[in-house]
């Protein structure tokens, strides 16, 4: 039987396609090895979000090629999809494949095996314009499902690189996605996160249908299904209609993020993001308005090329505006290839430093703030591991995102259970167990179909 072994950079589309491809590869009768390991064939499913993204991808190809010459070394995701030519001039490269079709991944194995020859399959991704289908019924490691419903993104902020690792916006078949959802369910997940590259831009470039209806069916058709969770929502996507069905629902968390970038209009201009901050701001009262208790996460980019003092300030007291259950902050990185990279008055890195910590600072304090609400309830909680300093200790996720470590047992994961929030407190929570809610095989069946 011959082995394969995976590595995935970047973000949790990427984990979520590497599974994709784990299944090709399993239903081809190989067996998967973890990546430090003698294998046939290595995958690696590369990011290209930033600079630093490339250089690792190229770090784990080398290593690949290190481990076993003899094997395979098959690179795919952003990085090869924006610059194969570099991937190609790394020795022991044989395949590369971009960011759509992952189909002809197995078929290209073996044609090399029998040429030889390095085979290069990428191709224009903005002529794209079809969701490619993978499906994921199961994961290997996690309690949370994945649902990748949408692909590309058609914004084009002046700091991003996305639209030509991914190409333009375009939405998976509803069916598709209510199907998937199902078959995640019967395999025993209790929760579904819905992703993408742009994930609530779903159904922009479908004929009377939207991302709302995409909610209600789920909620309505998917047996089982206890929790549904947005990875992501942009301010213009908060459409009245999302807000009805946020509002209506008994099943999508109290969580949404909403990413920011910046809280200054001026650097909202220059990043090309298509709000003011008066405009968020109207969007997240009338959402907070309709669910009370929403934890709002986000993220924030600082030091922005020409971000002044004054600029950070007016993104700092917008934060604290919000109030936030959460942030992540990332100092501005040059993305080669984008217009930002080019821009004048790139701040330094010390102010960028500086910055982020005062920004980590206030997402601190602002998620205890938040957490500080819910001391002495009863909430519910997926536990998806066991603390690795405390045994005996779970960790899990409240559907409002609070992290809590309590004291349960392992047949406790992924199941859902109901804990009393003792001491709030950030990055954890301290919970007290009170019952679980409904008592599944959980665990078994994800082992059994993983």
């Amino acid at each position: 039987m011959p082995k394969v072994a995976f590595h995935t950079l970047g973000c949790k589309v990427n984990h979520y396609e590497t599974e994709g491809i784990w299944r090709m590869f399993k239903e081809d009768g190989y067996e998967r090895v973890e990546f430090d390991r003698q294998a046939d064939v290595y995958v690696i499913n590369t990011c290209t979000v930033t600079n630093t993204g490339d250089k690792k991808s190229r770090q784990v190809i080398r290593r690949a090629v290190r481990k076993n010459p003899e094997a395979i070394v098959c690179v795919t995701g952003c990085y090869a999809q924006t610059s194969p030519g570099e991937i190609m001039e790394i020795p022991g490269v044989d395949i590369i494949v971009g960011t759509q079709d992952r189909k002809k991944m197995i078929g290209y194995i073996e044609e090399h095996q029998k040429t030889r020859e390095p085979i290069n399959g990428v191709s224009n991704i903005m002529k794209n314009r079809v969701f490619e289908e993978m499906d994921v019924p199961a994961f290997t490691d996690r309690t949370r499902a994945s649902l990748k419903i949408q692909e590309g993104c058609n914004n084009f902020c002046t700091f991003c690189i996305i639209p030509w690792s991914r190409g333009l916006l375009r939405s998976r078949e509803p069916e598709n996605v209510i199907k998937q959802a199902q078959s995640l369910v019967d395999a025993g997940y209790k929760e579904i996160v819905l992703t993408g590259i742009h994930t609530a831009g779903y159904g922009e470039d479908m004929k009377d249908y939207n991302f709302a209806k995409l909610l209600k069916e789920l909620e309505a058709k998917v047996d089982g299904l206890k929790r549904i969770r947005i990875s992501s929502i942009e301010a213009s996507q908060i459409t009245d209609e999302v807000i009805e069905v946020l509002d209506q629902s008994e099943k999508i968390v109290r969580h949404l993020h909403i990413p920011l970038q910046s809280g200054s209009d001026s650097v909202l201009e220059r990043m090309r993001r298509k709000y003011s901050s008066s405009y968020y701001k109207q969007k997240v009262d009338k959402i907070k308005k309709a669910l009370p208790n929403l934890a709002i996460t986000s993220d924030v980019i600082v030091g922005f090329p020409g971000e002044t003092e004054e600029e950070f300030q007016e993104t700092y007291n917008f934060v604290k505006e919000i109030g936030y259950a959460e942030l992540h902050v990332f100092p501005f990185s040059r993305r080669t290839g984008t217009p930002a990279a080019r821009m004048e008055n790139q701040v330094d890195d010390h102010t960028k430093h500086r910055r982020v910590q005062e920004m980590i600072e206030l997402s601190n304090q602002l998620a205890k703030e938040y957490a500080s609400n819910f001391e002495n309830d009863v909430l519910e909680v997926i536990p998806e591991e066991r603390d690795s300093d405390e045994p005996g200790t779970l960790v899990g996720y409240t559907d409002n995102y609070l992290k809590v470590k309590f004291s349960g047992t392992e047949d406790m994961i992924g199941k859902l259970i109901r804990v009393k929030i003792d001491r709030a407190g950030y990055p954890y929570n301290e919970g007290k167990f009170v019952r679980v809610i409904e008592d599944a095989t959980h665990a078994q069946q994800i082992k059994a179909t993983s």
